[in-house]
């Protein structure tokens, strides 16, 4: 699960000259508990400034893969070639989070992990967007990119978002079309990053309510307090 914040917060932060206002702002308090599938706040420049979406957290299925779990993740080894290569080409954008859940432990009893920066910074998760069919609904949505992980996200998981510097958002947001050799170029800038970042990032044990979406309400920022291991 994702942390997002309020939109004022997202727009003096990711999106320059404010903006461009939109209905869901109006509504948009931020959210301690989105799940796949849930609407979330991505970050997109289409070559006009960059500007706030809502949308939906997950992926259209291939033939190959017709049932199971949504596609919330895409996995930075295989951005290049393959299955996410048009999207990673022509459709990046950035998902800007407070943090992350992740869990340790035996099914059933599983051990709740946010994983933040340091102090109350905002991080910013390469992502990719599409519009797509879901359901019969044509939509938006959106993947995480993920890398293996480093420090504290090594310790209670083995993958981590893929998150971006300042200088790297800004190369990943430029609305161009890579050829192959700006895809390895854009990689290369993603996989260092993403390392610098990674060791920024801090874990604390939160309560067990957050192991389940309908338990969890999503504007308690007690959510993501610590607690007693």
């Amino acid at each position: 699960m994702l942390i997002a914040s309020k939109t004022d917060e997202l727009i003096s932060e990711f999106v320059a000259q404010g903006g461009k206002p939109e209905d869901w702002w109006k509504e948009w308090r931020g959210s301690y508990s989105i799940a796949p599938t849930d609407p979330a706040p991505i970050v997109r420049d289409r070559g006009e400034g960059r500007f706030l979406e809502l949308v939906r957290w997950d992926w259209q299925k291939p033939p190959s893969r017709p049932t199971g779990a949504p596609i919330i993740n895409a996995r930075i080894e295989k951005l290049v070639t393959g299955f996410w290569a048009p999207a990673f080409t022509a459709a990046r954008c950035v998902v800007p989070m407070r943090g992350y859940y992740e869990w340790t432990g035996a099914k059933g009893d599983k051990t709740p992990h946010f994983l933040h920066g340091k102090g109350d910074s905002l991080l910013a998760a390469a992502g990719l967007t599409w519009s797509m069919d879901v359901k019969g609904e044509h939509v938006r949505c959106f993947v995480v990119v993920t890398r293996e992980a480093r420090d504290a996200g090594g310790e209670v998981h083995d993958r981590m978002p893929a998150f971006l510097t300042p200088d790297a958002m800004d190369a990943w947001l430029e609305p161009v079309k890579l050829d192959r050799g700006g895809r390895e170029d854009l990689l290369a800038t993603l996989d260092g990053s993403s390392e610098a970042v990674a060791a920024t990032i801090r874990q604390h044990i939160v309560d067990r309510r957050v192991n389940s979406v309908r338990a969890a309400d999503p504007s308690d920022p007690s959510l993501i307090a610590p607690v007693a291991a």
